[in-house]
């Protein structure tokens, strides 16, 4: 007997203990950089891709990134599919989510007046406009102006993409959070860079976790308040600035 367990300990394929699965995090495959790069259907690089390989790894998890269509996260919150959705605000939600659990803000999304030239603009002032905006995503500071038609929403398929279009001169104004925009201005020549014009709405982002008992709820949340008091989040951010 002593033998055979012996020959077990040793055989490649035999786990006496299992080991814990990843955590789920949702990506949205509508997301570029700095908040995430996504080559070939995967999660490679950025802000998310960052901080939720070091979400896991601080409970002692892996991390398994799962890119999928807006709409479909949706429906993986509803299901249990998922464990984590990272970078979301309350506001941008429709439902509840009863089975889950937020986490403490780790940043501040700005969203930003853009255009080519510098003015002192603010959106509540333009008239009869298209205004480059991401599909599907909630800005809740201007649905009364996209209802009444004043202004008109121009959606491409993500924030990398208004931006292009922006710079191309496809319109004149569009919406988009301060870290893309930095991000591309990153990579434009000096003379060619774009302006922002005024601030639309800022909102706190957070993650919600999946409260059942596969999950590691509550090891997640604390873990996510040492990196708000270590400093980690910030210093994260800093990087893709």
């Amino acid at each position: 007997m002593l033998k055979l367990i012996a020959a077990l300990l040793i055989l490649p394929g035999c786990v006496l203990a299992t080991e814990e699965r990843p955590v789920r995090f949702s990506i949205n495959e509508s997301w570029a950089m700095p908040m995430v790069k996504i080559e070939q259907g995967q999660a490679v690089d950025g802000i998310l891709f960052d901080l939720q390989h070091r979400l896991a790894a601080k409970i002692g998890r892996k991390a398994e990134l799962v890119v999928m269509p807006r709409l479909r996260v949706q429906q993986a919150l509803e299901i249990g599919e998922i464990d984590v959705r990272c970078y979301v605000s309350p506001n941008w939600l429709n439902n509840s989510h009863y089975h889950y659990i937020w986490s403490l803000p780790f940043m501040t999304q700005r969203d930003l007046l853009v255009s080519r030239q510098a003015e002192n603009r603010r959106v509540q002032n333009l008239r009869n406009q298209r205004i480059g905006t991401v599909l599907g995503f909630s800005y809740p500071a201007l649905e009364t102006l996209f209802n009444s038609g004043q202004l008109e929403r121009e959606d491409a398929r993500t924030q990398h993409q208004v931006l292009l279009k922006l710079a191309a001169d496809r319109y004149q104004y569009a919406i988009s959070n301060e870290l893309s925009l930095h991000w591309f201005n990153r990579q434009q020549p000096p003379g060619q860079k774009l302006h922002a014009l005024s601030e639309v709405e800022a909102e706190p982002i957070a993650c919600i976790v999946r409260d059942a008992p596969d999950v590691p709820t509550m090891a997640l949340l604390r873990a996510m308040v040492q990196m708000k008091q270590d400093g980690e989040f910030d210093a994260l951010l800093a990087r893709y600035r």
